[in-house]
C-alpha cells in the first residue's frame, strides 16, 4: 500500500510543445467573441457582455471531435451553459446572502465537473463553465432580465456553433486525420527506440494513448472510405507498437505527414489483411484463431457496440470527485468571504481549476495556477492604462488576451493563465472601470485561498478501494476471454452458449476500461497492473472477432484498397 506520494516541484512549471492545432481553437474564439463583443459596443451595452461571453466561449469545445459528433457536443456544451447560468441568475435574482451564493456555485462546480468528466467532454472542461456561472451568482439582477440574459447567451452560442463548424467545410476528415497522424508519429517513436532504447517504456505508453485516442475518433465518426483508409493505417501504428524492432520509423512519420495535408490519404497494400491472413503474433495465437490486424478492429467494434455501462454506474464511480470539488469550492468560498474579499467567486473557480485525475496531478495544476496567475495579475497591471483609454481599447485587449490563453495554454498551464487572469480582470470593467489596486489585492489573496483551500479537500476526500475494483474487473475480463476461448475451441458449442459469452465478455472489457480509467486517477493506492490491462484488452478484442466470425454475424471487412489512396 503506498500511503503517501511525493508531491513533486521540478518540471512543473516546464513548457511542452505546442499543439498541433493550437491556432484553432485560438483563431475559434476570437471569432466567437469578438462579433457579440462589437455588437454591443456600439449599441452602447458592453455591461452585456458577461451574457454573450457565455455563449461566447463553447467556441472553446471539440475541437478534436469529428464534425459530426461535433455539432452535437457543441450543441450539448451551449445548452449546458445556458442552464447553469439559468441557475446562477436565478439564484442571484432571489437573494443577495453571499453564504448561500457561494453555496450554490459549489454545488454547480461539483456537477459540471461530474458532467464534464463523465462525458468525457475534453478541454476546457468544466473550468469555463465554472467560471461564468459563478460570476453570474455576484451580477446584480432581477426576475425579469434573466429571460434577456438568457436570449443573449443563446445568440453568442449559436454564432459559436456555426464557428466551430465551419472549418468543415473544408476539411470535413480534419480531425480524425489529425488523431491518426499523431497515432503514427507516436508509434514512429517508439518504433525508434527498437522496443529496448532509452526512453521506451515511456515512448510506448504514450504511443498506446495516442493509438487509443485515434480509434475513438474513429469509431465515433462516420463510416466511409476515407475512414477505412484511416483504420488501416492506425492498424499499422499498432503493428509497430507490438513489433518495434520490424518497424521503419521513417515510413510511419511519411504517412502522417501525408495526413497533415490535404491530399490523398495514403492506402498502402502491406496494410491489407483479409480474413485468415496470420496476425501480429503469428498463425495460432492463442485465442486469436489466426486472425489478424482487421479482426482485432472487428473486436473494437464490437467491443464499442456494447455500449458504455449505466449512468448511475459511471456517476457512482466518480463521487469522490464530486465531493473533492463540492467541499472545496464551498470551502474556498467561505474562507473568501471570512477574509472580506468582495469576489468569492474567484477563489471558488481557482479550486474547481485543481482537480484531476490524482493527488499528484493536482498538486502541480496547484502550483500552475498560483504562479499562472501571479504573473497575470502583473501583466494586467501593465495593460490596464491602455485599456482604460477607451472601451474600444478595452475589447480589444480582452480579444487578444483570448487569443493568447489558447494559443499558449496547451505548452503549460500557467501559462495560459498568465493570459486568463489579466482577461478575467478586465471583464469585470466591462459595466464600469474600478480600482486597479483593489482587483489586484483581492485576485491574490483569493488565488492564494482557493489553492490552498481546494488542495486540502483534495487530500481529505479519497478513493481507496478504486485499486481494488480494478483487480476484480481486470480478473473478470481475463475470466470471460477464457471461457469464450475455450467455447471457439469446441467443434459445437452448446446452443446459445457462445453468444452469451461473447456478450459477456464485451460487458467485461466495457467495465474493465472504466474501471481502469477510474482507478488511474486515485492516489494511496498499490500500484495499477496497467500492462496486464492493456494485455486483457487486446487478447480480448482479438477473442471477441473470433465469436462473431464463428457466429457468421458480420461479414468480412472489404480491405481492397486503391495504392494511390482516397480522397481526403
Amino acid at each position: 500500500m503506498r500511503s503517501a506520494t511525493r508531491l513533486p516541484l521540478a518540471g512543473v512549471l516546464r513548457l511542452g510543445r505546442p499543439s498541433d492545432i493550437w491556432f484553432k481553437p485560438a483563431l475559434s474564439v476570437v471569432a466567437a467573441v469578438a462579433p457579440p463583443n462589437l455588437i454591443l459596443l456600439a449599441l452602447g451595452r458592453l455591461d452585456l457582455a458577461m451574457y454573450t461571453m457565455a455563449g461566447s466561449l463553447c467556441a472553446l469545445y471539440a475541437h478534436n471531435r469529428p464534425y459530426a459528433v461535433r455539432a452535437r457536443v457543441l450543441a450539448w456544451v451551449v445548452l449546458g451553459m445556458t442552464g447553469g447560468l439559468a441557475v446562477a441568475l436565478l439564484g442571484a435574482a432571489l437573494t443577495t446572502d453571499a453564504v448561500v451564493l457561494v453555496t450554490v456555485g459549489a454545488l454547480l462546480a461539483a456537477a459540471q465537473k461530474v458532467l464534464c468528466d463523465v462525458t468525457r467532454l475534453g478541454p476546457p472542461g468544466n473550468v469555463v463553465l465554472t467560471f461564468i456561472t459563478s460570476a453570474s451568482l455576484f451580477a446584480p439582477q432581477t426576475l425579469g432580465q434573466i429571460p434577456g440574459h438568457l436570449g443573449l447567451a443563446l445568440a453568442a452560442g449559436a454564432w459559436s456553433w456555426l464557428v466551430g463548424m465551419a472549418p468543415g467545410l473544408l476539411r470535413p476528415h480534419g480531425p480524425e486525420r489529425r488523431a491518426t497522424a499523431q497515432a503514427l508519429d507516436a508509434a514512429a517513436a517508439y518504433a525508434a527506440t527498437r522496443g529496448t532504447g532509452d526512453g521506451h517504456t515511456r515512448a510506448r505508453g504514450v504511443a498506446a494513448a495516442a493509438v487509443q485516442a485515434a480509434w475513438q475518433t474513429l469509431l465515433s465518426a462516420r463510416e466511409g472510405e476515407t475512414n477505412r483508409a484511416l483504420e488501416r493505417l492506425v492498424i499499422g501504428a499498432e503493428v509497430a507498437l507490438a513489433a518495434p524492432a520490424d518497424t521503419d520509423p521513417e515510413r510511419l512519420r511519411t504517412w502522417a505527414r501525408a495526413l497533415r495535408g490535404t491530399g490523398r490519404v495514403p492506402c498502402p497494400d502491406d496494410l491489407v489483411s483479409p480474413a485468415g491472413r496470420p496476425g501480429r503474433n503469428g498463425p495460432g495465437s492463442p485465442g486469436t484463431g489466426g486472425l489478424g490486424e482487421d479482426d482485432e478492429l472487428l473486436g473494437v467494434d464490437v467491443e464499442r457496440a456494447a455500449g458504455r455501462p449505466p449512468l448511475w454506474s459511471r456517476l457512482w464511480s466518480l463521487t469522490p470527485l464530486a465531493l473533492r470539488t463540492a467541499l472545496g469550492c464551498a470551502l474556498a468560498g467561505y474562507a473568501s468571504l471570512a477574509l472580506g474579499i468582495g469576489r468569492p467567486y474567484w477563489a471558488l473557480v481557482t479550486a474547481a481549476s485543481l482537480y484531476q485525475a490524482n493527488l499528484t496531478l493536482t498538486w502541480s495544476r496547484g502550483v500552475q495556477r498560483v504562479v499562472g496567475n501571479l504573473v497575470g495579475v502583473l501583466a494586467f497591471a501593465v495593460l490596464v492604462p491602455l485599456a482604460h483609454l477607451h472601451q474600444a481599447a478595452l475589447v480589444l485587449v480582452c480579444v487578444a488576451l483570448n487569443f493568447g490563453a489558447e494559443a499558449l495554454i496547451g505548452r503549460n498551464y500557467w501559462l495560459g493563465s498568465v493570459c486568463v487572469t489579466p482577461m478575467a480582470l478586465l471583464i469585470t470593467e466591462f459595466a464600469h472601470y474600478q480600482d486597479a489596486s483593489t482587483l489586484i489585492t483581492e485576485r491574490v489573496v483569493d488565488t492564494v485561498v482557493g489553492a490552498l483551500v481546494g488542495f486540502a479537500a483534495a487530500v481529505v476526500v479519497t478513493n481507496r478501494r478504486a485499486g481494488d475494483r480494478l483487480g476484480h474487473a481486470l480478473t473478470a475480463a481475463e475470466r470471460a476471454r477464457e471461457r469464450a476461448a475455450r467455447l471457439l475451441a469446441e467443434p459445437s458449442p452448446a446452443p446459445g452458449a457462445l453468444e452469451s459469452a461473447r456478450r459477456a465478455l464485451a460487458a467485461a472489457l466495457v467495465d474493465l476500461r472504466a474501471t481502469a480509467d477510474a482507478a488511474s486517477g486515485e492516489w494511496w493506492q498499490r500500484a495499477l497492473p496497467q500492462e496486464r490491462v492493456v494485455a486483457a484488452e487486446q487478447s480480448g478484442h482479438r477473442t471477441l472477432a473470433a465469436t462473431v466470425r464463428r457466429q457468421g454475424l458480420l461479414p468480412a471487412r472489404d480491405t481492397s484498397t486503391r495504392a494511390e489512396g482516397v480522397r481526403p
